[in-house]
């Protein structure tokens, strides 16, 4: 049995076999026009499974981008708090709370709060943003992207109605995140910050960027035995893009096709998993988020952030989507999944495992 029916037979390989597996795809990609046997191989299987639990819907996400101040210093991040040529900005609980009664209207049955770690958001601020939100929609899932904090912190952000939590593990390896952080972020504490969400009941959220700077195959391999072994009830991964004020500004960005075969691979390995089609990837390519579906993804994250403050949440460069409104955003992305045969609905979206 080849690696490939192993994997699509047991839905696991180890990280010999997945750097394998990997390496037989750049094989079949080396040349610019090449189409991979493996990778449509893979995404045949991943369409397969998410059609056979989600069926054809496509879950939405109304992301808000409350706050682009940052207390971190991540050498990839355009918000990082060195950066002197960003305008900065804060949403106030009234700003954040018209922008879900705004995605409430439009469908939207779960929210996305996500911003920097800005010391503004205490525990007790945050807290009472999430409880009001609960209280006005209770029918809604309560997602933060609020990066790294305590145990007590997240404890007490769960208790006011937080139901879910994404924060990207960036990579499986100590040297590599060192990589990619200052010495004062540890990949330890990372790690921990995960198994505290996964201890309080939240619906978890990891994920890697694809391409960034320094990353090896055997890197990828293990973020991918990580995510076996931990079984995130979500993952985000999508090509690193680069910013122009870091010090990555110009190192190449992530593949799309490698993107799209990580989508697959993802599904295959774990069925029941919510799988964005990411911006990021439909910032490198027009058509990267209808890729995403038809290689195993079925979520998508649309902004509901107020447009006067989209272009200043610039993580990478040329975000698509800054100048629309969330209603343009969420009919684009509408018509956009018709086209590959799916269709977005208005549901919490909740991880069918």
């Amino acid at each position: 049995m080849n690696l490939a029916d192993k994997f699509i037979h047991e839905h696991k390989l180890n990280r010999e076999e997945y750097i394998g597996l990997l390496q037989q795809f750049e094989r079949e990609n080396a040349g610019t026009n090449t189409k991979s046997t493996l990778a449509n191989y893979l995404a045949g299987e991943a369409v397969r499974l998410r059609r056979k639990i989600y069926g054809t819907d496509v879950y939405v996400r109304g992301l808000i981008e409350f706050t682009n101040i940052c207390k971190n210093d991540c050498y990839y991040c355009g918000i990082r708090k060195s950066n002197p040529h960003i305008e900065r900005y804060r949403l106030t609980k009234e700003e954040i709370l018209f922008c879900c009664e705004n995605g409430y209207d439009l469908g939207y049955r779960t929210f996305v709060l996500q911003g920097g770690e800005d010391g503004y958001y205490t525990d007790e601020r945050l807290a009472d943003i999430v409880r009001t939100i609960h209280s006005a929609y209770p029918d809604c899932a309560i997602t933060l992207s609020v990066g790294e904090r305590s145990y007590e912190s997240y404890r007490l952000l769960r208790e006011a109605g937080a139901d879910r939590y994404l924060l990207r593990h960036e990579t499986a390896n100590p040297e590599h995140y060192q990589m990619l952080h200052p010495a004062v972020l540890s990949h330890e504490n990372r790690m921990q910050c995960l198994q505290n969400l996964r201890s309080l009941g939240y619906q978890v959220g990891a994920g890697f960027m694809v391409g960034s700077p320094y990353q090896t195959t055997a890197h990828l391999a293990e973020d991918l035995v990580f995510l076996q072994e931990f079984r995130p009830e979500m993952v985000g991964i999508g090509p690193f893009i680069p910013h122009h004020d870091t010090q990555f500004a110009d190192h190449p960005a992530g593949s799309v096709k490698l993107t799209l075969f990580l989508l697959s691979v993802i599904r295959i390995m774990l069925p029941h998993v919510l799988l964005p089609a990411t911006t990021a990837l439909g910032t490198m390519d027009p058509l990267g988020r209808e890729k995403g579906m038809l290689a195993g993804a079925n979520v998508v994250m649309p902004n509901l952030s107020p447009v006067k403050n989209r272009k200043q949440y610039e993580l990478y460069d040329n975000k698509i989507c800054t100048g629309e409104e969330a209603a343009e955003c969420r009919g684009c992305l509408a018509h956009r999944m018709n086209s590959v045969g799916y269709q977005l609905v208005s549901d919490r979206g909740d991880c069918k495992s």
